[in-house]
């Protein structure tokens, strides 16, 4: 992503896959990723794609609902957030608390994720992928978090 050229390669790449009608599926642990393409985590890869491509929503699927005010495995009274409109210091601490076992970085790097995509303009939604239909779910106002761009993120997209 720093480099301008492979930058623009990639984006028509992911462009030229949506007008044909496919779905590109990017991970981070793909089979052919090397040193230079390694981001960490996919949930901030997610994010650097969304910005690449200047998507207006980005939906992170996790094994929770959303970013909640404690651990809800530790404190089954934890409180779900909603609406994030700024990436607070209080905010970042209720993302504090360690991984799951299945992930690298947890709802941490989805909080940096979260950073990139609304300083790009760009929506990101965290909610449970382990039910069926997730996006349908969201869409029709299912348990999530929404972090929300300020307007002057989509009014000052780059065409990088």
């Amino acid at each position: 992503m720093d480099n301008q050229h492979r930058r623009l390669n990639a984006r028509s790449t992911i462009q030229q896959l949506f007008e044909v009608g496919a779905v590109p599926i990017i991970n981070e642990n793909d089979t052919v990723a090397t040193a230079e393409s390694c981001f960490g985590d996919n949930d901030r890869l997610a994010a650097r794609i969304a910005q690449l491509v200047n998507a207006d929503v980005l939906i992170l699927l996790s094994n929770v609902d959303g970013l909640f005010s404690e651990d809800p495995h530790h404190n089954p009274l934890a409180r779900l957030v909603t609406d994030v409109r700024c990436i607070t210091p209080e905010i970042e601490a209720m993302a504090a608390h360690s991984p799951g076992r299945h992930s690298s970085g947890g709802m941490v790097t989805k909080l940096m994720a979260a950073r990139i995509a609304m300083d790009a303009g760009c929506e990101m939604v965290i909610a449970k992928g382990t039910k069926p239909y997730p996006l349908a779910a969201v869409e029709n106002g299912g348990r999530s978090t929404c972090f929300v761009p300020l307007a002057q993120g989509r009014a000052t997209r780059d065409s990088r």
